[in-house]
């Protein structure tokens, strides 16, 4: 089947037609860059902009930054905090006119990797995948069931939030080398590792690229493997989750 997924992030809006049966993006993905805590008129208006270009007509799956519930922003770290109480799905249909199905990004991203991506990932009994990007977000996953809107990024490490201290936005503000980012990720994984006892890490987001440049540096205990879809996991996980809440 073929979806919308629309990947919902703090500094872009990005969209892609998505075969659910393949995990593969079937059309080109559009991206918009949005301003720093954007309102949610503003990303709805782009998701209809989206769908228009691709010239799509069916249900529509969204990756949204924070904590969702049954289509509700319960939290808006990132964005603006209108955000906060928005019926998401409900705003994208009136927006769009198609059925939508809003889910954590992290979530949707996890989703994704788990059945298109890391083959060895359904081998382990907890995986704990981690998007590294403007923020960290997180998927847990115990025997392949996903534990929704985790969001570990806002753990406290050292008295600020995890993803204050060691996401890849961070990294590239303060000019940090590979070597101090990672010791400072290590510290991340290290209380990870301690609270969750995961038997598998994924690192996802755009920073799973880049993983030859600093594997070496994260010194834990836990198994890691670098993301297989990078960028493209959050939109074809919410197509798929959008395909599935349709069935």
């Amino acid at each position: 089947m073929i979806t919308l997924g629309i990947d919902i992030g703090g500094s872009a809006t990005k969209g892609a037609l998505v075969d659910t049966e393949t995990g593969k993006m079937v059309s080109e993905r559009i991206r918009y860059e949005t301003e720093t805590l954007v309102k949610p008129r503003e990303v709805a208006a782009l998701v209809e902009k989206i769908r228009k270009k691709l010239g799509y007509h069916g249900i529509i799956g969204a990756g949204y930054p924070g904590v969702v519930k049954n289509g509700v922003a319960m939290t808006a770290a990132n964005l603006h905090k209108n955000w906060i109480g928005t019926d998401v799905a409900a705003l994208i249909f009136n927006q769009t006119g198609q059925v939508t199905t809003v889910l954590n990004d992290a979530d949707a991203a996890g989703l994704a990797e788990m059945r298109f991506g890391v083959e060895e990932a359904r081998q382990y009994k907890t995986v704990l995948f981690l998007t590294v990007g403007t923020g960290i977000g997180s998927a847990l996953f115990v025997d392949g069931h996903l534990i929704p809107n985790t969001e570990l990024g806002h753990l406290k490490i050292r008295g600020k939030d995890a993803e204050h201290r060691a996401s890849d936005a961070v990294r590239q503000r303060e000019n940090l080398s590979w070597k101090k980012w990672g010791k400072r990720f290590t510290e991340v994984l290290q209380t990870y590792e301690f609270l969750f006892n995961p038997d598998l890490f994924i690192l996802g987001g755009g920073i799973s690229s880049k993983y030859e440049s600093y594997a070496e540096y994260l010194k834990i205990n836990t198994k890691i493997l670098p993301a297989k879809l990078e960028n493209t996991a959050g939109i074809i996980g919410a197509g798929m989750a959008a395909h599935e809440a349709s069935a």
